[in-house]
């Protein structure tokens, strides 16, 4: 699994010969490519040609973010696994109402388990979240009667209004609704600063497939561009991000003087960022027993592995099933 990188400081990323530095007024950093798999920039940060190159020949993804912890956008290096057939079959499946239904009901069905998993979790640590979880499997039973992706993403969005009722009861921060643009509380930052994180995190897991992320089948292709990245995100999110959040907040890692309020706006401060990325990454590179594969695999590990398993379906060897957590 190869490192990610995360910037925070103002500097200059330069290649000189066949090694990348990352270089400050007070510093010079080499930084060793063979090992790294992204690059996350939260700092301003000079680069130029040379370094895009030699960045693009050993497959580094580069994420930028402003000031604020906003996504701005991603370099992806030119696609190094193509493969027209599963181009193809991933436009077919697209195009076919019935076949995309398929996909899009499971992702929507795998993501609600992953939910009730952890609100069943807190439930039997006394947590009063009985409510939502009731709500939530009402609104299951509907996933399978939607029929189309429209109808399925409004039935989605109701359930993660359930599920985002339970945040508070969980940390006990307050939450009267999910607000994005901009985030307004604690618990709303943090869930756009996580989600957005995870998307660069899925982005580069299907970089490294012959998956497309702009073909999806949940998400409408266009929306934004690597789509198929918010499909899967959707998946992994409650098993990944929602659990760094209930941790960084619960064990006190992160606390109120973490955030700046300016407007009505409310920002994750460095020092928050940081923290929160540090239980990020220990959370993608601790490992569980993969029932099915008798092998320890990080919580990174398995998304890739539900793109190879959509890839599986695609290509009609086998069913699809999303993941779901059993621990």
């Amino acid at each position: 699994m190869g490192r990610t990188i995360y910037i925070f400081n103002s500097g200059r990323l330069r290649r000189k010969d066949n090694t990348l530095y990352f270089e400050t007024e007070e510093s010079k950093k080499p930084l060793p490519v063979e090992n790294i798999e992204s690059i996350y920039f939260f700092g301003e940060v000079d680069l130029n040609t040379k370094a895009v190159n030699f960045l693009a020949q050993n497959n580094i993804t580069l994420h930028f973010f402003n000031y604020y912890g906003f996504y701005t956008g991603s370099f992806m290096p030119r696609d190094y696994l193509n493969s027209g057939f599963l181009l193809v079959k991933q436009v077919e499946h697209y195009l076919d109402l019935e076949k995309r239904m398929t996909i899009a009901r499971e992702i929507v069905e795998a993501a609600s388990d992953n939910i009730l998993r952890n609100l069943n979790y807190y439930k039997n640590r006394g947590y009063r979240v009985e409510s939502e979880i009731s709500g939530i499997e009402s609104l299951k039973q509907e996933i399978k009667r939607a029929k189309d992706p429209e109808e399925l993403m409004a039935i989605e969005g109701n359930i993660r209004q359930y599920y985002y009722r339970a945040f508070p009861l969980i940390t006990g921060y307050e939450m009267e609704k999910r607000v994005k643009r901009p985030p307004d509380n604690i618990l709303n930052t943090l869930i756009s600063f996580g989600n957005t994180v995870f998307y660069t995190t899925v982005l580069a897991q299907i970089y490294h497939t012959q998956l497309n992320p702009t073909i999806s089948y949940l998400h409408e292709p266009g929306q934004r561009r690597f789509s198929l990245a918010l499909d899967l995100s959707e998946i992994f999110k409650p098993i990944i991000v929602d659990r760094v959040i209930f941790t960084v907040l619960n064990r006190n890692i992160i606390t109120e003087d973490d955030f700046e309020i300016e407007e009505g706006y409310c920002f994750l401060k460095e020092k928050g960022k940081k923290a929160f990325l540090q239980e990020y990454e220990e959370k993608l590179r601790s490992t569980i027993e993969h029932r099915n594969l008798k092998r320890h695999v990080s919580y990174q590990n398995l998304i890739k592995l539900e793109a190879y398993r959509l890839i599986k379906y695609l290509i009609g060897d086998e069913n699809y099933r999303g993941f779901r957590a059993w621990w």
